[in-house]
């Protein structure tokens, strides 16, 4: 019985991860697959739209600087790592090292790993999850699947507001499709990926104050309200389909 559930629980895991891979294979920002160990491993793509594209919801300034500052340094931090104390890790994808193979890195940099991978990871939800033109509500299945599981796209939208605000300053919130196939709204500490847990993230939404301090100084209630127009669900609805069929 113990081989059985250890079994199964290794399936899930590389069904998982399978479907990590078919939702990163279409590409992203950020070009997260581990090159050979004498270059770097990682690289930040431009953003797929200007850095003016959010506003009014979030300002030119803001976005050049999560994106160019920000995001640009957990990329470098990660190369680092990699180069100085495990070069052999230059065959991974830093998705499967925060699904599956975290407790696999070498225990003096697993930490800087799980906080710069987590980061690359979330951000690049983050930076593709938002549009310009976007917002309004989610379409498709995913729509469907929302409206089953919270009851509305505004009782959904009253959650995610909760669980944001919640992890204000140092955090992020996620819709996420969890390891057997159900929508749920959760958050994680500092850059914590919800792919350690098994989760699947749907939509994404930095609340570090990063983020948002900018423009919106200390209101992150505000900054969150602004989200809201900008989410791309066309995107959420391409992640949410991006699975491997039992």
């Amino acid at each position: 019985m113990i081989y059985d559930a250890e079994n199964r629980r290794a399936m899930s895991r590389r069904k998982f991860l399978a479907e990590v891979g078919a939702a990163s294979a279409l590409g992203g920002v950020l070009n997260t697959r581990l090159l050979a160990s004498d270059v770097k491993p990682f690289t930040l793509a431009a953003l797929p739209y200007s850095y003016a594209a959010l506003e009014p919801y979030i300002n030119q300034a803001t976005m050049r600087m999560h994106h160019d500052t920000i995001c640009a340094a957990y990329v470098n931090n990660l190369n680092k790592l990699v180069a100085e104390h495990a070069p052999y890790l230059a065959h991974k994808k830093v998705e499967e090292l925060l699904a599956i193979e975290l407790y696999t890195v070498p225990e003096e940099i697993r930490e800087g790993v799980r906080e710069n991978g987590g980061a690359i990871m979330n951000h690049d939800v983050f930076f593709r999850g938002v549009a310009p033109n976007a917002g309004g509500a989610p379409v498709g299945k995913l729509a469907e699947a929302i409206q089953a599981t919270f009851g509305s796209y505004e009782k959904w939208k009253e959650r995610f507001t909760a669980v944001a605000l919640m992890r204000a300053r140092a955090g992020w919130a996620f819709l996420v499709r969890n390891d057997v196939g159900k929508l749920e709204i959760t958050s994680t500490n500092n850059q914590d990926s919800p792919l350690a847990n098994m989760q699947f993230p749907i939509v994404g939404l930095d609340v570090f104050e990063h983020a948002y301090k900018l423009q919106y100084q200390t209101r992150c209630a505000d900054y969150i309200a602004a989200f809201y127009n900008v989410v791309n669900w066309t995107e959420a609805e391409r992640r949410f389909g991006s699975r491997v069929e039992d």
